[in-house]
Formats: C-alpha cells, sequence, structure tokens
C-alpha cells in the first residue's frame, strides 16, 4: 500500500512538473522560478558530489538552470525532465573535470543513505568504503551515484550518459562485480554491505 502510495504522489509531482513545463515552452517565463524552487537542492548535492567544492557546486547549478532554460523548447515527454536536466547537469560537470579533474568519492553519500545497514566498527566500513570506491572510474562512479542514490532507472541512466538502458544495466552490473571481486581482494566489507547497492 505505501509503495503504491508513493508511486502514485511520483506520477503526480512529475505531471505537475510537465505542466509547468508545457507553460514555460507556452511563454509563461515566470513558472521557471517553480522548477529552479523543486529541482536547485538536489542538483547541488548531486553537483557537489562530482566536484567536490562548494562554490563550484553552486557555479555549476546557476550554469545548469540556464543551459535548461535556453534549450527548454527542445524538452520532449520522451524521457522525465529529471533525467532531461540531469543530463545537462553531467555534461557541464564533465567539461568542467575536463579542465580540472577531481577525485569523486560517494563515502558520505553512503553513509546517509544507507544507515539501515549494521556496522560492527564504523571506522573500518567508512575506510573500507572508500578504499573500494577509489578502484571506480569516474564514469562508474557517476552511474552508481545514478543508480544506487538517486534510484534512477536503466532508461534515465542511459539517457543521461549517451548510452542505451541494456548498457547501463551492463555497466552496472560489472560495477557490482568489480566491487565484490575487490572486496574478496581486500576484505574492505561485509558482503551485506555490498549488497544494498542494488
Amino acid at each position: 500500500m505505501e509503495s503504491t502510495h508513493h508511486k502514485n504522489t511520483s506520477n503526480r509531482e512529475r505531471l505537475d512538473v510537465e505542466n509547468t513545463i508545457l507553460s514555460i515552452q507556452q511563454g509563461d517565463i515566470e513558472q521557471y522560478r517553480v522548477i529552479i524552487e523543486q529541482y536547485q537542492k538536489q542538483l547541488y548535492v548531486y553537483c557537489y558530489y562530482l566536484l567536490k567544492q562548494t562554490e563550484d557546486a553552486q557555479d555549476a547549478v546557476q550554469d545548469i538552470f540556464v543551459k535548461a532554460y535556453q534549450h527548454i523548447d527542445n524538452y520532449k515527454q520522451t524521457v522525465s525532465f529529471s533525467a532531461w536536466i540531469y543530463k545537462i547537469a553531467y555534461n557541464h560537470c564533465m567539461n568542467l573535470n575536463k579542465k580540472r579533474y577531481r577525485d569523486v568519492q560517494l563515502l558520505q553519500v553512503f553513509k546517509n543513505t544507507y544507515q539501515s545497514i549494521v556496522f560492527a566498527k564504523r571506522s573500518s566500513i567508512e575506510e573500507g568504503l572508500e578504499s573500494l570506491i577509489s578502484h571506480l572510474t569516474f564514469n562508474e562512479r557517476h552511474l552508481l551515484l545514478l543508480r544506487a542514490v538517486e534510484d534512477y532507472s536503466f532508461e534515465e541512466i542511459g539517457h543521461v550518459m549517451n548510452i542505451t538502458p541494456a548498457t547501463a544495466r551492463k555497466k552496472y552490473e560489472r560495477i557490482r562485480k568489480k566491487l565484490v571481486q575487490k572486496n574478496l581482494e581486500g576484505g574492505y566489507l561485509h558482503e551485506q554491505s555490498l549488497k544494498t547497492t542494488r
């Protein structure tokens, strides 16, 4: 029942967003304020974990909203608006990282997202997660962030990363296997902890 309620709420929210976008495309630019208010916080968190600098993330979010507005007429409802604007965010952050590559760490995201995991020694788990994640490339960490933290479907991930949903699924499975293998080699985490990254 709770799952159905959550799904219905999500559908209503998406419909509200789509109606707002339609109004903007028809010339009601004041409605763009609604989009900014709805996505500003989550885009900031997303950019921050990719760029690891507060000011860079804040500047990136502003640039992303400007780019999204400039191309709002190109948006079609073949994908969710969320996936569409995240694709702009992804490309923008990738361009920034071409100029200045920053190591991306998801440690804090895991700690905040998976509080249900019972840790015997939190410090050792933190070190284990950090060690495991260090074996992933930028794109692997990005895909893991979208799937495990943002809870994106493989279709949405494919749209953001310019790959097919099938490819996104295969890459994600390879990432999971890679983490499991590295964990077996290094003994970073208990197996149950890795199972949490669906």
